[in-house]
């Protein structure tokens, strides 16, 4: 583990926490939509808005894993199974820029392409910690 490793999951939790908010604002009804779930609805239907929420919880176990991973924070979990889970979570994060860069919508593209980027560099420097 280097002395880097908690400061990457920090800034990578940090990322994740921003995403987070954005997503807060879109469940509560702001016009953010057009950056992100495709950018195809300003106000987001409440299916999305559901969908929104289920991101938020999913943001929270990827920022645990990258912070246990770190030794940040300790974890019950065997650290085999944090290091294969930071494992997946890069390789999920590296596929999850190619559906931000085919958006239809550009303010979608601009926006979340460099953040899902950044993200998938930020996990891929933590995994190799």
């Amino acid at each position: 583990m280097t002395g880097l490793a908690p400061f990457l999951a920090v800034a990578f939790t940090g990322l994740l926490g921003a995403l987070a908010v954005l997503q807060v604002l879109l469940i509560v009804g702001m016009p953010l939509g057009r950056f992100a779930w495709g950018g195809q609805q300003d106000r987001l239907s409440s299916r999305l808005r559901a969908a929104a929420g289920l991101a938020i919880v999913i943001y929270a176990v990827l920022a645990g894993i990258a912070l246990a991973h770190a030794q940040v924070i300790t974890t019950p979990l065997p650290s085999l199974v944090i290091v294969i889970a930071m494992w997946v979570i890069t390789a999920y994060l590296f596929l999850s820029v190619l559906p931000n860069l085919a958006s239809k919508s550009i303010h979608e593209k601009r926006l979340m392409t460099p953040v899902s980027a950044l993200l998938a560099i930020l996990a891929l420097l933590i995994a190799l910690t």
